[in-house]
């Protein structure tokens, strides 16, 4: 962590190879956040605290004080209070970063804002991963809003990216969210108001079946979920259309040369 934020000089330890540029001197004349700022070290923290007073870094392995100049914002999902009462973060750092302090509150308290981050979430999907658009339902929106989402933003970000790429229709439905997200919320439930986990003769029994059941139960990781399950879309449309690739990728909505490289990536070729 000192290495990114401070920078090295070329031979300072094992690996370092080459000078690097730390954030701190990357930001200079800018804004640096610094995320999980309650995991940093002790030493780190010094460090930090540090450049805070002083307004000069020192790369590691280096003996030459380099002027900066940056506004830091500092996050972190723990009790800074607590973790200064037990001795795992330094009480002048906190005071230091905490001239204005923004409480953020859990995405469960702010129920009504999960409809503008899915849509934000979503466009970003998209982008990055070359998927179809699509939109979310009025009732799909209520029912994502009635989960716990224990891990939070996080964990919404996930969420989103699973229900484009599992879900069949332009449109991501109440049933999808049923379906594919996992509930964090007793008083989720499904269309006709039962439980869907303990629904006899419902979509919950359906989702229990089936390639994406499957997959669920051999992932643990979402990513590794994301692309196996993407691997699966692409096989399936490409048998579809008789392998033109040209057909395949104007009907899921990316270009051509995105889709060969997804070919590349999951090392698909024809006759599989």
């Amino acid at each position: 962590i000192e290495s990114e934020l401070f920078g090295h000089e070329k031979g300072s330890f094992t690996g370092a190879t080459e000078q690097r540029t730390g954030k701190f001197e990357q930001a200079h004349e800018g804004t640096l956040f610094l995320d999980e700022v309650g995991d940093m070290s002790l030493a780190a923290q010094a460090k930090v605290l540090r450049v805070l007073q002083e307004d000069k870094i020192q790369r590691v392995g280096g003996d030459k004080a380099i002027p900066v100049d940056v506004r830091v914002v500092a996050a972190t999902n723990k009790d800074l209070q607590a973790e200064i009462e037990a001795g795992e973060f330094r009480e002048d750092l906190y005071h230091r970063l905490g001239v204005i302090l923004i409480d953020v509150p859990p995405l469960r308290e702010r129920r009504s804002d999960i409809p503008l981050i899915t849509e934000h979430f979503a466009t970003l999907s998209v982008k990055r991963n070359g998927l179809p658009q699509k939109s979310f339902s009025e009732e799909a929106l209520e029912r994502m809003k009635d989960y716990e989402w224990r891990g939070n933003v996080r964990e919404l970000h996930n969420v989103v990216e699973r229900l484009l790429i599992m879900s069949e229709s332009d449109e991501i439905s109440a049933a999808d969210v049923d379906r594919y997200v996992r509930p964090g919320a007793a008083g989720a439930s499904s269309d006709d108001g039962t439980d869907p986990d303990r629904a006899e003769d419902g979509q919950s029994e359906e989702a229990g079946n089936g390639a994406v059941a499957d997959l669920l139960d051999e992932h643990e990781d979402f990513s590794d979920f994301r692309d196996r399950a993407e691997e699966i879309f692409i096989r399936r449309k490409l048998h579809e259309f008789e392998w033109n690739v040209s057909q395949t990728a104007e009907a899921i909505g990316i270009q051509r040369s995105h889709l060969y490289n997804k070919l590349n990536k999951y090392d698909i070729e024809r006759g599989d």
